[in-house]
């Protein structure tokens, strides 16, 4: 799903790891990759609210990091291991926002690991 997107998402996140390296909060991170997305006139929007809606009334919402392409959810997270609560929470999202691709990519000591994570309903 979404190959050619997915590589140039993925490129330019190890970009930001590379320059910044790690140990940084997630909220710098978060902003230098907006910053590479901008410079490459990739199309995102920051901080996307995804509305959970019973019966047609709005219970709550998901904020999300970022929406690429209008079609995939970026979640970014500084540590060293991926979780299952993560996993879930990003699925969450996938389903509230009715889209079929999310990528969970972890800034960890050794690099960037990422996890791609797909809403098949």
């Amino acid at each position: 799903i979404y190959k050619e997107e997915c590589y140039k998402i993925i490129g330019l996140i190890f970009t930001v790891f590379n320059d910044l390296g790690y140990g940084h909060k997630e909220r710098f991170y978060q902003n230098a990759v907006a910053d590479a997305f901008v410079e490459n006139n990739i199309n995102f929007k920051k901080e996307v609210k995804a509305k959970v809606k019973y019966k047609g009334k709005e219970v709550g919402f998901y904020m999300f990091d970022f929406l690429v392409f209008d079609k995939i959810i970026i979640e970014l997270k500084q540590k060293n291991y991926f979780s299952k609560k993560d996993i879930e929470q990003l699925y969450s999202y996938l389903k509230a926002a009715n889209l079929k691709l999310g990528i969970l990519v972890y800034f960890t000591k050794e690099g960037i690991r990422y996890k791609r994570i797909v809403n098949l309903k």
